[in-house]
């Protein structure tokens, strides 16, 4: 049996906000390609992401919203829902997928099928809210797995990693004050969405790292905020958003993260999956837009997910 599950859909290639847009299809192909010149790819059991159900959906987003989006979706073209966000014809397929990538995730981990699971998707979606959506993603991704996990197969606590370069706006909307969801992360701060310092709920744990903060002091914050908080926390799952542009060599953020910190603090990550989850890790691409960092730093993570 293979440990890693990699989730993906061609639809989500199809999403396509412009020639211009950082979130490009090329990030998909980068990563692939990446790993098959490593030779890693032979090591993963390989599934198509599902559509998510308007169900699974409407855990964590509004139905409104879901109406909404689904109504500007253009036949032609590219519509624009705020100056970053942009909808062609592909994007609500692309949409459905990367949110239901996680959902089979979850269910291919908690049947023992895969230990970990990595979701190659796009549109990313950390900063999807309940009601809205913005930078770049349309539903979030994470928080529509983590509901699944809650409310199809009745686990207690579920934990949310964040080491996106930009503070999940999104995940924390869809969860502040559930106390079966602990949330902890680090962003670049001042820095869009310009969000998660003021009075965060108490199962939020965000920790915001000026402009230049590298490995060290990456390392010195997972060490000591984010481990013992899991640790008093028992999560039955983690969940992962994967955004990988705090690399030192992506220019969307400031922060100069590198290959071996992704590797290190997927380590902890999956010490603390083995102590409390039964290994039980869902990993969901978010950011990185450099696309070199992004495969290589792709290829850390699932090195360490797949005990390789």
């Amino acid at each position: 049996m293979t440990s890693t599950a990699f989730i993906t859909h061609r639809d989500c290639q199809l999403h396509d906000m412009g020639s211009y847009h950082p979130e490009t299809p090329e990030r998909l192909n980068a990563i692939s390609d990446h790993l098959i010149a490593q030779g890693l790819d032979s090591y993963f059991s390989y599934h198509d992401a599902p559509q998510a159900s308007f169900q699974q959906l409407k855990r964590v987003h509004a139905a409104a919203h879901l109406e909404r989006l689904k109504r500007a979706s253009p036949e032609l073209g590219i519509v624009h829902l705020d100056p970053d966000t942009a909808m062609n014809r592909h994007t609500w397929q692309a949409a459905l997928r990367a949110a239901g990538a996680g959902v089979l995730a979850v269910d291919l981990v908690m049947a023992g099928e895969v230990e970990n699971a990595f979701c190659a998707v796009r549109p990313p979606g950390h900063h999807a809210e309940r009601s809205s959506a913005m930078g770049f993603c349309f539903f979030n991704n994470i928080a529509v797995a983590a509901a699944h996990a809650l409310a199809a197969h009745r686990l207690s606590r579920v934990a949310v990693v964040d080491f996106d370069v930009h503070h999940g706006n999104g995940t924390e909307d869809c969860f502040k004050g559930d106390s079966r969801v602990l949330m902890v992360s680090i962003f670049q701060h001042p820095f869009y969405p310009y969000s998660g310092t003021e009075r965060p709920a108490a199962n939020m744990l965000n920790v915001p790292l000026g402009r230049g903060a590298d490995g060290e002091e990456f390392r010195r914050v997972v060490s000591d905020l984010w481990l013992p908080r899991l640790r008093e926390f028992k999560p039955e799952m983690l969940f992962i958003s994967a955004g990988f542009d705090a690399h030192y060599e992506d220019e969307m953020g400031g922060l100069r993260l590198l290959e071996k910190d992704y590797a290190w603090v997927t380590e902890q990550m999956k010490q603390i999956a083995d102590e409390f989850a039964q290994g039980r890790i869902v990993s969901m691409l978010e950011g990185g837009y450099s696309l070199s960092a992004l495969a290589r730093s792709v290829a850390a993570h699932l090195r360490v997910l797949a005990e390789l």
